[in-house]
């Protein structure tokens, strides 16, 4: 049993096994010098921010609440909240709570989404607290660049 304990805590990444007793390190998990390509979706800006881009099939029985202006989709695999505003506009937005971080707990009426975590509400406009994500049309794909 000994042998085990010593032979996993020779291979471990030292941040993992620090982390077990309660002490972060701020050092990647990694014993070589490659370096790994970012995603497929993955772009850097020329202001060294990185983006991502979400491309949504606006088709899919997923997001049919957004074929009627005023429908909505909390969609948590990519952590957005979408918003059809026009038939040419739907807005992104980041579905993290800016108040207490929840994400599954939001509902949306009279121009507002309201987080019911703890009853906070936010303008559906870009210039709210919610983080708005630039999105665009083309037939039945949206793309929203995550910046």
């Amino acid at each position: 049993m000994e042998n085990k304990r010593r032979d996993f805590l020779k291979t471990a990444c030292a941040p993992v096994v620090l982390s077990m007793f309660g002490i972060s390190v701020l050092e990647a998990c990694s014993s070589g010098d490659d370096e790994t390509a970012p995603p497929a979706d993955d772009n850097s800006s020329t202001d060294g921010e990185t983006s991502t881009t979400v491309t949504i099939d606006l088709s899919s029985s997923n997001f049919s609440d957004l074929s009627d202006i005023g429908g909505w989709v909390n969609y948590l695999d990519e952590d957005l909240l979408l918003l059809r505003i026009s038939e040419t506009e739907i807005r992104a937005f980041s579905n993290v709570c800016p108040h207490q971080g929840t994400q599954n707990k939001w509902s949306h009426g009279n121009g507002k989404f309201s987080c019911s975590q703890h009853g906070k509400s936010f303008d559906d406009t870009c210039s709210s607290s919610l983080t708005c994500y630039t999105a665009s049309i083309a037939g039945e794909t949206l793309t929203v660049t995550i910046t």
